[in-house]
């Protein structure tokens, strides 16, 4: 499953150096998939979905931090736990019950993000 960010949210900034796909934005602060991935120009997805990976994308949050979990692989291939997680200092950075994946899917994520 993906992770979010809460509302309990300081705004301090210390997950999104940490998220190896860039899926973490500052409130109100537009997001691209091809912010610190191999992506580039159009790109289909592995379901079909085209998108131009230079366009920027509406904010999900205007007040917090925010995950973007189309970009979220939990750290699968990177790491052996969620780098949010880890480094938030009022824990939250959550398991997003609207966005539950499996491992591989995770995996194959990073995969498609990366090579």
């Amino acid at each position: 499953m993906a992770i979010k960010i809460t509302d309990a949210c300081i705004n301090c900034g210390a997950c999104e150096p940490e998220c190896p796909n860039s899926a973490i934005y500052e409130g109100a602060i537009d997001w691209r998939w091809q912010d610190k991935t191999k992506l580039s120009g159009n790109v289909t997805f592995p379901d079909g979905t085209e998108v131009d990976a230079s366009a920027f994308n509406e904010a999900v949050s205007d007040e917090v931090y925010y995950i973007v979990s189309g970009k979220c692989t939990e750290c699968k291939g990177f790491h052996e736990e969620p780098q949010c997680k880890a480094v938030c200092p009022v824990d939250c950075c959550v398991d997003d019950p609207d966005h539950r994946e499996t491992e591989e899917v995770l995996l194959s994520r990073q995969r498609f993000l990366h090579n």
